[in-house]
């Protein structure tokens, strides 16, 4: 099985890409995230004539995740147990969706980015990371991946300057830490060791082409799920602006190998 985490940066712009990129990997199984969109509003008839069944949960213009399978999608949930709100009216944001596909639980995550050190939004998202390992941690004895944008570097080799970053969120160590404690919960990352590479490059001052880039998309998986993974890439060609047309994601895919 093949399974794929992306940050396409709305769906609705990107979706021939999206259609390209699954047909080019022969992707089983891809987690989406800011999809930025309703589900009634998704682009998705030339999805589904590729076998692909859909699950999707989004809001309004922000934020939004889905999951699409061509090897079966069932026991849909929306959002996990606790998950925290944000805003005056504490809205429980479109971040989080978990599905069962051809054997495995597969969560595509959107963490909140937390903005600035001294911003709500930064301790919103330590909450979310705190209540969200709360909830994983009864998933952790079946075939589970926790698949998306993390926000976080967990190491310095993970961002092309951490002396820029030194009062920007995603390197802080509350934030590694975070991210440390679902390692030492259990779960694996497994990733690295395949695809070391950064995964998201911003648009300003060509990052990309510079490859000044951060490591924030990851896979993390029970025991039983990183027994199955055999390798992993990341698909840089996808964040190229040179290579496809139409303008890409500022994210590129990361693809997982299973077993069967």
């Amino acid at each position: 099985m093949r399974l794929a985490t992306w940050n396409v940066n709305s769906l609705r712009t990107r979706i021939d890409r999206v259609e390209a990129f699954l047909d080019r990997h022969e992707i089983d199984v891809l987690a989406v995230q800011e999809t930025k969109a309703r589900e009634e509003q998704l682009p998705l008839m030339g999805l589904q004539a590729r076998g692909y069944e859909v699950a999707a949960h989004g809001l309004n213009q922000w934020n939004g995740v889905a999951i699409f399978s061509r090897v079966g999608l069932d026991d849909v949930t929306v959002g996990f147990p606790e998950q925290p709100g944000f805003g005056d009216a504490l809205e429980v944001e479109a971040r989080a969706l978990g599905a069962t596909c051809g054997g495995v639980r597969v969560w595509s995550l959107y963490v909140p980015n937390g903005r600035k050190p001294d911003d709500p939004h930064y301790v919103y998202k330590l909450d979310w990371l705190t209540r969200l390992r709360a909830a994983a941690s009864s998933w952790l004895d079946v075939p589970t991946a926790l698949v998306g944008d993390w926000n976080i570097c967990p190491t310095d080799d993970d961002v092309f300057d951490v002396a820029q970053f030194k009062n920007s969120t995603h390197v802080t160590p509350a934030e590694r830490a975070a991210f440390q404690a679902f390692l030492d919960s259990g779960w694996s990352e497994v990733t690295r060791s395949y695809a070391p590479g950064y995964t998201y490059w911003d648009y300003y001052r060509q990052r990309f082409e510079r490859d000044r880039g951060l490591k924030i998309d990851f896979v993390l998986g029970s025991a039983a799920f990183a027994e199955r993974v055999k390798g992993a890439f990341i698909d840089r060609e996808e964040r190229d602006p040179a290579v496809f047309a139409g303008a890409p994601s500022d994210h590129a895919p990361v693809v997982v190998e299973l077993a069967d």
